[in-house]
């Protein structure tokens, strides 16, 4: 990081640094899932919802200066965007002070990112702060239902080609990304990508981008095990780094972020009360910690399944029963999925779940759901309120299904800011470091943050607790065989 002093960044060359729904009409085609859905029930998350369900793609727009090389619902809702994206940096501090120290220095002068994220007034932040260091970007949603309206237009407003809107259907989505990347005179260094879509439509459709390209930054469990898949096949073009196990996102972003925002998801969407509940969280991992500790902390009763036997064990000392999903899918009232596999709840399960259990998911893709099965002839749809719909069984039982099986917090609800700045801040870095590393030093594999790097991100965060942190001695430190300065702890800890 050339713009950071090697007092706080030290990097070495080692390869360690980065070691459709139906209606009840049946007259919408179902790979679309533009509904009264894409309106918004809360001004906060999502767009007006007196707008028209027409496409963006329908209408020309222009900003106040001129652009329309983008795509969005609304340019008109620019100053309210402008006023959640304000509102935000004020809860994340690490962004701002990266910001602030930049200074003249451009770390990232000349850099074209593209990036394929949840469009928030969070990511908003990131962008806006990448576009600071120095770089041009283009954006599109990595979620059809997570995208805020209002903060797309101000994205574009202020010159960002931004391609979303809340409420996209499967075409839409890919269009969106093609329009990022398949731009004339526009060839990306960087890739910023959450679930891996983006990198794989590049693949698929642009594979020649790869060749002037500098590297992926990529957020997500699903992303990641793309990457580790082409990698082992030999089919990865350029270095890419894992955001998603580096400490600072694992054990902060998965967990805390999860944690709260869990139950704002499933309140505003259900209203139900959860204090003696039963509930079934599949995996254990650090989303799944994070909704399991918020659950019974309102009184729920919760069990866990899980494959891993030390997710399984750290699950069974928290005091949580560890069961298979068929053994209590009779009897819970609520089903939440955050394993990053697929078909974890399969039709089998949906079949023997009682009359009102709700279901949704808290991982990144609604693989997790097997949502075929519940889009054939013999069950009937029957849309309730945003992001809400009952499927029926013949004999009358419903489901309760929430975002079609898509991730819950950020369909349904906001999530903290603070916890995002870490996660952004880490991507941030690590677009960074590898636009300005020097030849050779990443080759074509996937790499993890340094943990000096995760430290340097967590400091940043510390003044907003008034925390002062102890300084070893040099006797100490010695004893301990590291630096006063860090890294605190060896490069395989997580």
């Amino acid at each position: 990081c050339a713009f950071l002093s090697p007092q706080q960044i030290q990097f070495t060359d080692q390869k360690q640094e980065f070691n459709k729904r139906p209606t009840k009409t049946g007259r919408r085609s179902l790979s679309r899932s533009i509904s009264q859905s894409s309106t918004d029930s809360c001004s906060s998350v999502c767009s007006d919802s007196s707008e028209d369900e027409s496409s963006p793609k329908d209408k020309l727009q222009k900003t106040s200066k001129g652009l329309s090389d983008f795509c969005i619902k609304n340019i008109k809702q620019a100053d309210f965007g402008r006023r959640e994206i304000e509102m935000a940096q004020q809860e994340m501090p690490a962004l701002m002070v990266l910001r602030k120290r930049a200074g003249g220095e451009k770390p990232l002068a000349g850099a074209k990112v593209v990036g394929c994220t949840h469009i928030t007034a969070q990511t908003a932040v990131l962008i806006e702060t990448l576009c600071v260091l120095g770089a041009q970007c283009r954006w599109a949603a990595c979620n059809i239902f997570s995208t805020q309206n209002a903060v797309a237009a101000a994205l574009a407003e202020g010159g960002i080609s931004v391609f979303a809107w809340r409420g996209e259907s499967e075409e839409d989505f890919w269009w969106c990304i093609d329009q990022c990347v398949g731009a004339e005179n526009w060839q990306p260094d960087m890739i910023l990508d959450d679930g891996g879509d983006l990198t794989h439509w590049i693949y698929k459709k642009y594979p020649s981008l790869f060749k002037k390209m500098k590297g992926i930054v990529e957020e997500s469990v699903t992303g990641v095990y793309r990457l580790y898949q082409l990698s082992k096949a030999g089919r990865l073009c350029v270095p890419a780094m894992n955001v998603n196990d580096s400490v600072t996102k694992q054990k902060f972003d998965n967990l805390y972020c999860c944690k709260e925002s869990i139950l704002d998801g499933l309140k505003r969407t259900t209203d139900v009360m959860f204090g003696g509940k039963q509930v079934v969280v599949c995996g254990y991992g650090e989303v799944g910690k994070g909704c399991c500790a918020a659950l019974k902390a309102l009184g729920a009763v919760v069990y866990v399944t899980e494959a891993d036997p030390i997710c399984a064990l750290q699950a069974c000392m928290d005091g949580f029963r560890v069961i298979n999903l068929s053994e209590v899918v009779r009897q819970v009232d609520v089903v939440i999925t955050c394993t990053g596999n697929k078909n974890v709840v399969g039709r089998e399960h949906l079949d023997r779940m009682k009359n009102g259990c709700i279901l949704c998911n808290m991982g990144h893709s609604n693989t997790e759901i097997d949502m075929v099965s519940l889009r054939t002839a013999d069950l009937r749809w029957e849309h309730v309120r945003p992001q809400v719909d009952h499927v029926i069984w013949p004999d009358g039982k419903r489901i309760v299904l929430l975002a079609e099986g898509r991730l819950l917090n950020l369909s349904c609800s906001t999530v903290p800011s603070f916890v995002l700045s870490i996660t952004a801040a880490t991507q941030a870095l690590a677009l960074i470091e590898l636009y300005n590393a020097p030849e050779g030093r990443y080759k074509q594999d996937v790499y993890l943050l340094p943990k000096k790097m995760d430290e340097y991100v967590a400091s940043l965060h510390l003044s907003t607790f008034d925390a002062h942190l102890t300084e070893l001695s040099d006797d100490q430190a010695k004893y301990l065989g590291i630096s006063k300065h860090g890294p605190f702890k060896p490069n395989y800890y997580r």
